[in-house]
């Protein structure tokens, strides 16, 4: 499993939201750059990045933090937030950014996720952020009545990278990951399910591991990273299955 350490970039700070409220928003450092490397001298193998001014805006918003980020480590990098046209999902992609997210347009424009994901195989990822079972939009601030299962098997021929699940309710607010919920999604699709949201401990980790058997490709972590609860260097060890 990949341990996948989380920048989250507002006004080009890294910040953490609690449930995906902007107003929430918890600044841990206005250098994404020097976060990018600390993640990557401590042995993680990917970084999930997040424009969240741009999965608001529904444009790209924090592109020099972005490319400074790129500049700054030679890991592969996941990006989200504001791709919403093909136009976009090529840009970043041309700027160096390994595998790019769709997460409305998943479910506003399933065309443009089969166009892209076609067009780059093994770089498109479908980002799945539930709210009691139903997928949410625009950053969050909508929910829909559309299942979140039924829209990761809506792609299931489509030759995505992952699907990245997030529990929107646990997303952190420190409560623990939802495994049976992930894990079921994970083993009801043959498309590589990433786990977000909740992860506090060492303890999740394990737990996610575990239940997983093998079903999950990796796993997101943010708040606890940044608030000292979880070591990135130990947790992307743990998952690798090295010792710790």
């Amino acid at each position: 499993m990949i341990f996948f350490p989380a920048i989250d970039l507002k006004d080009g700070q890294c910040v953490r939201l609690l449930r995906g409220d902007m107003d929430t928003a918890t600044v841990f450092g206005d250098d994404p750059a020097a976060q990018a490397q600390a993640f990557a001298r401590a042995g993680c193998e990917w970084l999930h990045v997040v424009d969240l001014n741009g999965a608001f805006t529904g444009r790209p918003v924090n592109a020099d933090a972005v490319a400074a980020i790129r500049a700054a480590v030679d890991i592969p990098m996941q990006l989200g937030g504001g791709i919403r046209d093909l136009e976009t999902v090529e840009m970043w992609l041309d700027k160096g950014v390994d595998r790019v997210i769709l997460g409305t347009a998943a479910l506003r424009n399933p065309d443009l996720v089969r166009q892209a994901a076609e067009r780059h195989p093994g770089r498109v990822a479908v980002g799945i952020d539930a709210r009691g079972g139903r997928v949410a939009v625009e950053g969050w601030a909508e929910t829909s009545d559309v299942a979140a299962f039924d829209v990761a098997r809506r792609f299931e021929d489509a030759g995505l990278a992952a699907v990245i699940y997030t529990d929107i309710a646990r997303d952190g607010a420190m409560e623990g990951p939802n495994v049976d919920a992930t894990v079921a999604l994970a083993v009801s699709i043959s498309t590589p399910v990433i786990a977000s949201g909740g992860v506090s401990s060492f303890a999740d980790l394990r737990a996610l591991k575990d239940a997983a058997g093998g079903a999950l490709e990796g796993v997101i972590c943010g708040r606890a990273l940044y608030d000292g609860r979880i070591d990135a260097a130990a947790a992307a060890a743990l998952l690798r299955g090295s010792s710790v």
